[in-house]
């Protein structure tokens, strides 16, 4: 079982989970739609001054799932470069 936490614009969410879905058609996610921080770059706090929010998407599948993941958000941050669209993976070591 791994758990699979994407970090990305609030404006790539649509894509994403829209490609995620249809890549596993039984894939189940939960979506935190307003995250707010410091990241490399840039900070997205959702004020007037740093406007920009990011979302989080969390999934827990399947081992099998990590690679489609993967593949899927390769494919978005080739998409929009620009949108700090990360991807960790956590293992379950049961």
């Amino acid at each position: 079982m791994i758990r699979a936490e994407i970090f990305a614009n609030q404006s790539t969410q649509e894509y994403i989970i829209n490609n995620l879905v249809a890549a596993m058609p039984d894939f189940y996610y939960s979506v935190i739609p307003l995250v707010t921080g410091r990241g490399g770059d840039s900070y997205k706090l959702g004020t007037t001054t740093w406007p920009e929010t990011n979302v989080s998407i969390i999934a827990y599948c399947e081992d099998s799932c990590e690679a489609k993941i993967k593949t899927v958000v390769d494919y978005a941050k080739e998409k929009f470069p620009d949108e700090g669209i990360k991807l960790f993976v956590l293992h379950d070591k049961n």
